[in-house]
């Protein structure tokens, strides 16, 4: 007799945040402020942020805080296990903010945080949402034997918009990173924003770059400022739009697209997968 799943409910959403903060655990979808927490939720899905919450990068978009670094908690990977199993998270995105003052980056805890996933719940699925880790291949690969089911980086936004957008960030180098993850056989995945004051053109030259990678999944949302004080919305852009940038993206070869106004490099991560 096959069990029926039981379905999350409100309660069950309150339960969930309210836990998190007990066990001192973070998720992007409460430090980013992202529109589609009850939905994520609901479809048990979960977005666990690691690493502490302070960024040692100043990216302009970003709602995450950018303070000085805390201190690595040790626990945090079999925190975020049981948490998933208790749950019964059928699909977790794994991400953090950007440690640069750490000789790893972070790939050591990344990796920790997947085996041990795996470890009490071998049929969960797992996608790694990843800083660039400067470019350093040794360090990508200490993410990449812990077998993570989707391997992602966001390239954000068009090249000519990094210095203003993404600081400290470089766009050859996280092309590079989603080249390599695709390479070594993993299902590779990443994310832009709109209306931060691309144009067209350099739009579709992006998504032509991401084809070249390999890439498998491709997400593409409108950016929409956390504060007054971020990075200002440079256009709105609307559903008919959306729908001929993923157009022309399943056009040249990439295998999904999802993109829409409210679409989020983790949105609705274990449909896609």
């Amino acid at each position: 007799m096959i069990q029926e799943k039981k379905k999350i409910t409100i309660a069950d959403i309150t339960a969930l945040k309210k836990d998190f903060r007990t066990k001192g655990l973070n998720t992007v979808c409460q430090s980013a402020k992202c529109p589609n927490i009850g939905e994520c939720f609901k479809k048990k899905t979960a977005t666990f942020l690691i690493l502490g919450k302070n960024c040692t990068r100043k990216c302009a978009f970003c709602a995450v805080e950018k303070y000085s670094p805390e201190l690595v908690d040790a626990d945090e990977p079999s925190k975020i296990a049981k948490t998933i199993k208790e749950f019964e998270l059928s699909y977790s995105v794994i991400t953090s903010v950007t440690r640069d003052d750490l000789p790893d980056g972070g790939a050591g805890h990344f990796a920790k945080t997947v085996n041990e996933i795996k470890l009490v719940l071998p049929n969960a699925k797992v996608e790694v949402l990843v800083p660039d880790f400067l470019g350093k291949t040794e360090l990508i690969d200490i993410v990449l034997v812990s077998k993570p089911d989707v391997f992602s980086h966001n390239l954000e936004t068009v090249p000519c918009l990094y210095d203003n957008v993404r600081k400290g960030a470089d766009y050859k180098r996280s092309m590079k990173v989603l080249k390599y993850a695709k390479d070594a056989g993993f299902k590779v995945k990443t994310g832009i924003m709109l209306g931060l004051g691309e144009t067209e053109r350099q739009l579709f030259d992006i998504i032509k770059d991401v084809k070249d990678t390999g890439i498998d999944i491709l997400t593409i949302g409108q950016y929409l400022a956390p504060t007054k004080k971020h990075y200002s919305v440079v256009k709105q852009y609307k559903d008919e739009e959306f729908q001929k940038i993923r157009n022309f993206a399943l056009s040249i070869g990439i295998k999904q697209v999802i993109s829409g106004r409210y679409v989020r490099s983790s949105y609705s991560a274990g449909e896609y997968f």
